[in-house]
C-alpha cells in the first residue's frame, strides 16, 4: 500500500521540484532540500527545526541551509534558514517566501507552490551567498520523506 507523502507527487514533479532546487543553487550557495511526511502533531516550524538538525542541515560551511518542509495529511508547512542566513536577510524574508507558497497551495498547486519557493529562495538569497565556481554540493538535492 502507498502512503499518503509517496502519492504526494509523481515522479515528475519530483524531479521537477529537483530541478528547481538545482538551478536555484547555480545562483545561490545556499544548500536547498525538500522534506515531506505524513502529519505534523505539533507546530510546523518546531518539527522543521528538528528535522533540520537530523538532516545535518545545520553543518554546512556557511551556515546557509535552507528546508522546506511539508506535512501532507495535516496540510502544514514551513521554510526554515539557518543561522548564517537570517543573520543578513530581512525579518519578513521567510514570510514573504511562505506567502508566494501559500497562495499556490490553496489552490492545491503543491509543485508549483514549492518550484515557486524553491526558485525565490535561490533569486533574493544570491545577493547574500553568492554561487561561486568552487562551490560543491554540500547536501543532497533529492526530496527526503520520513
Amino acid at each position: 500500500m502507498t502512503s499518503k507523502v509517496e502519492a504526494f507527487l509523481s515522479a515528475q514533479q519530483e524531479e521537477e521540484i529537483v530541478e528547481a532546487i538545482r538551478a536555484a543553487e547555480l545562483r545561490t550557495s545556499g544548500e536547498i532540500r525538500v522534506h515531506l511526511e505524513s502529519s505534523c502533531a505539533g507546530n510546523a516550524y518546531t518539527r522543521a527545526q528538528e528535522l533540520f538538525h537530523q538532516l545535518k542541515m545545520d553543518n554546512t560551511k556557511d551556515a546557509n541551509g535552507i528546508l522546506f518542509y511539508l506535512a501532507v495529511d495535516d496540510r502544514k508547512f514551513a521554510v526554515l534558514g539557518d543561522s548564517g542566513i537570517n543573520q543578513v536577510v530581512p525579518e519578513n524574508f521567510w514570510n514573504s517566501i511562505k506567502d508566494g507558497m501559500e497562495a499556490r497551495f490553496r489552490e492545491s498547486e503543491f509543485t508549483k507552490g514549492l518550484i515557486t519557493g524553491i526558485h525565490q529562495v535561490g533569486q533574493k538569497l544570491a545577493a547574500y551567498f553568492p554561487w561561486h565556481k568552487d562551490d560543491i554540493n554540500e547536501l543532497p538535492d533529492e526530496i527526503t520523506t520520513s
